[in-house]
């Protein structure tokens, strides 16, 4: 549309080879952002897309608006924002109502399209005063008027949410895809960085030994993903773990593992590290005495899950699958869009994820609400004077859409 004549004529003269894929344009695509009909059975049979600029040296007559006012359908006007007053009246004196529904979409598709109705007669004062600017698509006819007062598109739960996500970025694929489905735009911004250990020794000795241990328990999903993966670039297999019963601290981590077509044996009710221990030590009591556990864990984390077995006298061995470490410089535009309150919403999935946000970013995080996986999170949040805006109910990344979500809805009513 519009400039592909040009951009044809310029490859071809490059001896450049092409390939033309057939696309959208953006009028029918904000047509149907904002559920308007460009043809109906009853309103409009016909459909013109009109450029509303052109070039100050094209040659030969201007549009014919007196036609276009007599056109027997939907007019869709592209770039016609900054002459939107010259050929609103153009069509009026050439025989079209002033009253004639309007529709001006801008940014369509985008997570922050805005949508607004006027009449033609009206259509540059609406425009100056909602401070209307480029891109926006401009559709003119009674079809309008079959617009819903909120489209499909406008109307999902987290239209109109800006929502940064901290988790390390090659973790934050299936959330952003979660949000972005409920209408929020997504900013990535790692608090923290997840890397092998410096050593592998002890993970490799454990790993070598894994028939001489009870329980294999793993306290987060990068547990899984690094000493499993370890023990495949080691040269061996799932084997090892033939006799190992497994437990995991929550469904996520839970979920990891089937990735390796394994199963939890054991998760516990409530997805902390307290339940899990207390759900280990039942387990463990019906189970002969000497039983031997091996913890994966992170290079930093809170003890009390190791501390709680051994106190009751469980043989624990620790490893490291995997590092943890602060990130100090976030990206300048993340920086500046939270310091002038332009960022709605930050998820915090750990403490220490809570810890080094507060570092990174420090009061400018009060310009957006803070959303909390956990009672854990939430904890160190308070510590660090920057109390939760909302916890999600179930300890999972699917439990803390959920708890913006609803958050947002109470907001509305």
């Amino acid at each position: 549309f519009a400039r592909l004549s040009e951009e044809l004529t310029a490859v071809r003269q490059a001896g450049i080879s092409y390939e033309i894929v057939p696309g959208i344009t953006a009028g029918l695509a904000a047509a149907a952002y904002a559920e308007i009909p460009l043809t109906d059975a009853e309103l409009s049979s016909a459909v013109a897309l009109v450029t509303g600029h052109q070039r100050s040296e094209k040659q030969g007559l201007p549009l014919d608006y007196r036609a276009l006012a007599q056109f027997p359908g939907t007019l869709v006007v592209y770039m016609g924002v900054a002459t939107s007053p010259q050929w609103s009246q153009s069509l009026i004196q050439g025989g079209l109502s002033p009253h004639t529904p309007v529709a001006i979409i801008r940014l369509c598709t985008w997570p922050d399209q805005q949508t607004l109705r006027c009449q033609l007669g009206n259509l540059a004062e609406t425009l100056a005063a909602h401070q209307v600017q480029p891109p926006a698509v401009i559709i003119v006819g009674e079809v309008v008027s079959r617009m819903p007062e909120t489209s499909w598109f406008q109307a999902r739960p987290l239209f109109g949410q800006r929502i940064l996500l901290t988790r390390p970025e090659e973790q934050t694929a299936d959330l952003a895809e979660q949000l972005a489905e409920l209408g929020a735009e997504v900013l990535v911004q790692p608090a923290i960085q997840i890397t092998a250990p410096p050593d592998w020794g002890p993970a490799d000795q454990a790993l070598a030994h894994l028939d001489t241990f009870d329980w294999v328990v793993f306290s987060s999903a990068n547990g899984v993903r690094y000493f499993l993966d370890r023990l495949l670039q080691t040269g061996g297999d799932m084997r090892r773990l033939g006799r190992v019963k497994l437990a995991t601290i929550g469904p996520g981590t839970a979920a990891q593992l089937e990735q390796y077509h394994l199963r939890a044996d054991l998760i516990p009710q409530e997805y902390r590290a307290e339940a899990l221990a207390e759900a280990l030590l039942q387990t463990l009591a019906g189970q002969p005495a000497g039983s031997r556990v091996l913890l994966v864990r992170a290079s930093r984390g809170r003890p009390v899950l190791a501390e709680r077995l051994q106190a009751a006298g469980v043989s624990v061995q620790q490893v490291v699958a995997y590092t943890s470490t602060d990130l100090t410089e976030p990206v300048p535009e993340i920086a500046q869009a939270l310091a002038e309150g332009r960022i709605h919403w930050v998820t915090v999935t750990s403490s220490s994820i809570a810890r080094s946000l507060v570092k990174m970013f420090g009061p400018a995080l009060q310009k957006a609400k803070l959303a909390s996986i956990s009672p854990i999170t939430s904890a160190t949040l308070r510590q660090l004077g920057y109390p939760p805006a909302v916890e999600a109910r179930q300890y999972t990344l699917p439990g803390l859409v959920d708890a913006i979500v609803e958050a947002i809805r109470s907001e509305s009513d």
